[in-house]
């Protein structure tokens, strides 16, 4: 694909055009493999440097930098930067869009496809912020664009394995382009609740897990009313729960022996996974002594940390600068969902989102991103790439 040096509209729409359905959620989709590709073939347009390198059989990660003057040919990318750019390639699915998925088509300054809001209009900006950044001599910027933040973050997880080091990060997840230094994380918990199977007129020896498990969600009700409400971070709100899936039962005459609750904790910073486990196991606990037919395994199966940094850490205030130079309105706010910013912050770089696009339309029926809150996410980020990388950046830095 032909796109012109630093634009990342044109970008945007490029990248939305390819297919990049997370495989892991859609079984058969492409995945990043083809995006990944034209990612990389425009940026090496561009003047970058480049390295494609799997995360995972055929998941492959996009790493791209401004080489030096002394920089050999197909040198390997540097593993530490001044400012990390980071963001995903894969989609979710496409299932109940209202309006083609891939076209990229603008309408009313609007430009509409899945992944356009979440987050290649991100990836776009953050790339074309690069190559004005280094048209104007800050060239100690690193570009990761990676596979599978929609799943398990396989893309992120395996550069920080492999050494991956900056001073901070900006992570250019939609947030209507709000600084957003935080945000919740999350664990996923499995309770399988046991019941015994009989015959639908044996109440004498049928025990309905369905029923039971019933129970416990009405006591993880209470756990929200009584205590989750009343745990709050100043920019994310109060900690939460709820029921993803359910299943259960044999048969319209037959006791049910086996009823399967999935169930998402959001965490708050200073919150963990374990916490939201053993709360859980509290309410299985509470519910057997009040029934003790009542029995139930807790399975904690996966989860992600949430993500904090201060609002008066470096990276916030030089970011905050960089807005008030483009002329914008500064907010500072929390963002609900999840992003690769958390495990940065674990391996010990400052993260912080700030994006193009609203995370409500996130996953939706309808995706679109304003195609002016690209450019100015661009111009933000080249000021500020300007800014920390630049030799009388040190202030900030420290």
């Amino acid at each position: 694909m032909s796109v012109a040096r630093g634009d990342a509209v044109a970008l945007t729409r490029e990248l939305v055009r390819v297919d990049s359905r997370n495989p892991s959620l859609v079984p058969g989709a492409p995945g990043e493999a083809a995006v990944a590709s034209a990612l990389a073939d425009v940026l090496e347009s561009w003047g970058f440097a480049t390295e494609i390198r799997e995360a995972a059989p055929g998941r492959p990660n996009v790493i791209a930098w401004m080489p030096g003057p002394d920089d050999m040919p197909g040198a390997r990318h540097p593993n530490s930067a001044a400012l990390l750019f980071n963001g995903h390639l894969d989609v979710v699915g496409v299932e109940g869009m209202i309006h083609p998925p891939f076209t990229a088509e603008t309408v009313d300054g609007r430009m509409y496809g899945r992944g356009s809001t979440d987050m290649k209009g991100g990836v776009a900006a953050m790339c074309a912020a690069a190559a004005r950044a280094a048209d104007a001599g800050a060239r100690d910027i690193l570009i990761t664009a990676v596979a599978d933040e929609e799943f398990e973050s396989a893309g992120t997880s395996a550069l920080i394995d492999g050494g991956l080091r900056a001073r901070s990060a900006i992570v250019t997840e939609p947030t209507r382009l709000a600084i957003a230094p935080t945000h919740r994380g999350f664990a996923w918990i499995e309770v399988i609740v046991a019941g015994r199977a009989a015959h639908g007129s044996r109440y004498d020896i049928g025990i309905d897990a369905i029923r039971h498990a019933g129970l416990l969600l009405a006591e993880l009700d209470l756990l929200e009313e009584r205590e989750l409400v009343n745990r709050t971070h100043a920019l994310l709100g109060h900690a939460s729960l709820h029921a993803s899936l359910i299943s259960g039962g044999i048969g319209m005459s037959t006791y049910p022996d086996r009823c399967v609750l999935h169930i998402e904790r959001r965490t708050l910073p200073g919150e963990r996974a374990r916490d939201a486990l053993h709360e859980v196991q509290r309410a299985c606990a509470t519910v057997h002594a009040r029934r003790p037919s009542f029995e139930a395994e807790v399975i904690a199966r996966f989860s992600q940390n949430p993500s904090d940094v201060s609002v008066d850490a470096p990276i916030v205030r030089a970011l905050a600068d960089a807005v008030a130079e483009a002329d914008m309105p500064m907010s500072i706010e929390g963002l609900s969902a999840w992003t690769d910013a958390a495990l940065l912050n674990d391996a010990g770089i400052p993260a912080i989102c700030f994006g193009p696009g609203d995370i409500a339309l996130a996953h939706a029926a309808e995706e679109w991103v304003v195609e002016d809150e690209i450019e100015r996410a661009t111009d933000v980020l080249t000021r500020l790439a300007g800014r920390w990388c630049s030799e009388g950046a040190s202030a900030w830095r420290s």
